[in-house]
């Protein structure tokens, strides 16, 4: 019972951080919840996956209605997404059972990429607003009508945008879609700077319709369910939580300026980043064990 709550309370808090912050709720429970709950990895991944894409339908139908979640864009990116996510949770499960040591070198590995993500985005500039230019839309996105507008009330008017670089996002996406499988991550910590710094979409509509090509994931989770992954105890109360979590976030995100939205985004990222490579030297003996439980 005292996990329950306990578990409640962080779940909640991370419901309204992700539509905020468009890295999903996995990004964050799986990485914090090896440190604080005395669960196998398994169980966090299986419940992680489930996290994320319920935080995710929590918040984009609001999302959706005032225009920041993208629907043409996720309607392109979601079934590779769907493919490769599927895929992705059928090795990593095999990976855990078969190779106990190898989760390490992934986590390190994973570790990097989003620091690598949080290199980047860190030394770009104009990530708000991005301005794309007519010559810089491709033909996908002209033919496709990958575009949006929506009310900023931080400029008090409606700001316009069209997205660029489709088919190189599409094969980003999968490989994204793969990484998301494998770890029960969701996938918002790489979505928000593929849509904000590849595609070139504004930093807010990248936030929400990083939520929105979360639920994408949601077919990798009858994988963990299948081995056995998914457990009750953990899941129902993290649903619960995140699920309020998530209605309350939707709306700060509407209202929060584009600004707070990146450094927001920069310190998830360096925090999940962080913390999977310093898990993956723990396991692996190089450190000594710094975060205890990991």
């Amino acid at each position: 019972m005292e996990w329950s709550i306990i578990l409640f309370i962080f779940t909640l808090l991370i419901g309204i951080i992700s539509p905020v912050s468009g890295v999903g709720g996995g990004v964050l429970f799986v990485p914090l919840s090896t440190i604080i709950f005395p669960f196998h990895v398994d169980f966090i991944r299986g419940a992680g996956l489930v996290m994320a894409v319920t935080s995710a339908l929590s918040s984009v139908p609001y999302l959706t209605k005032i225009g920041l979640a993208n629907i043409r864009i996720f309607a392109l990116m979601a079934p590779v997404m769907i493919i490769t996510s599927v895929v992705g949770g059928i090795i990593g499960l095999k990976v855990t059972s078969a190779f106990p040591g190898g989760k390490y070198y992934i986590e390190i590995m994973l570790g990097a990429i989003i620091l690598l993500v949080f290199a980047v985005m860190m030394l770009s500039k104009r990530l708000e607003f991005p301005e794309v230019r007519d010559e810089e839309v491709d033909g996908w996105s002209r033919a496709l009508g990958l575009r949006g507008e929506w009310f900023e009330p931080s400029l008090g008017r409606i700001v316009r945008f069209q997205v660029k670089n489709t088919p190189l996002s599409l094969v980003v996406f999968a490989i994204i879609g793969f990484v998301a499988g494998m770890f029960g991550l969701g996938a918002g910590w790489a979505n928000v700077p593929v849509l904000n710094m590849l595609m070139g979409a504004p930093i807010k509509v990248a936030t929400a319709t990083s939520m929105l090509i979360i639920t994408a994931n949601a077919p990798a989770i009858g994988i963990y369910l299948t081995k056995g992954a998914i457990l009750p105890s953990i899941v129902i109360p993290a649903v619960v939580g995140i699920t309020i979590g998530a209605r309350i976030g939707a709306k700060v995100a509407e209202i929060i300026k584009p600004v707070f939205v990146r450094w927001m985004v920069l310190a998830i990222l360096f925090l999940a980043g962080f913390m999977n490579v310093i898990k993956g030297l723990q396991g692996l003996g190089v450190i000594p064990h710094i975060i205890p439980g990991a």
